[in-house]
């Protein structure tokens, strides 16, 4: 746990290290230069920084979300779950052996960091779920997505199909219980089981 708690603490500091101004005898290239060479599109300060990068990363700062984490009992719980920043090196070595999965997040970058801050602010209140959600077996998390599906399809053939309003309805519910749900599911549950092995 002081392991984990520390390489957290690690990270947090080495993010908010990238924010410092460089000697201005490493300041080779102009900022022109630096931002010709980020992502299309991307606002860059007189240093270089992503603009939208700095302002997700002092939104989380000043959030305390690193803090309300701690709170939580998340990380004593996914310790006790058996996951660990270990388990993780294989996902590392998998990303490092296809170089395309990389190139695909990159590529996805412009489109997800609009929706990042979004996603600070709703950590906070998922964090407890998260925490519970990490102690139920994958098994569980898996038959709960199967369920789900199964739902969907009881639904489209108990709801009739006579009105616009009824079909509709029917449409919702395969979109959240037929897709949405079984895919979070199926996939949180071959995560959770793989960290936890």
């Amino acid at each position: 746990m002081v392991k984990l708690f520390t390489f957290v603490a690690a990270l947090a500091c080495a993010s908010t290290s990238a924010f410092a101004p460089q000697p201005s005898s490493f300041a080779t290239r102009s900022t022109s230069s630096l931002a010709a060479s980020t992502l299309p599109g991307a606002e860059v300060d007189s240093t270089g920084n992503n603009v939208a990068v700095k302002k997700l990363l002092v939104g989380i700062e000043s959030s305390g979300l690193l803090t309300k984490v701690a709170k939580s009992g998340l990380l004593s719980k996914a310790q006790d779950a058996g996951i660990s920043l270990s388990k993780l090196e294989p996902l590392l070595a998998l990303a490092a052996e296809n170089p395309e999965i990389l190139v695909l997040v990159e590529a996805a970058g412009p489109e997800l960091l609009p929706l990042l801050p979004t996603l600070v602010d709703l950590a906070p209140p998922l964090l407890p779920l998260l925490a519970n959600v990490i102690s139920v077996p994958s098994g569980v998390i898996g038959g709960a997505g199967l369920a789900s599906a199964a739902a969907a399809v009881a639904a489209v053939i108990v709801i009739p199909d006579d009105t616009v309003a009824q079909v509709a309805a029917q449409t919702a519910i395969v979109g959240v219980l037929g897709l949405a749900v079984p895919v979070a599911s199926l996939v949180g549950a071959t995560v959770i089981g793989k960290l936890t092995k």
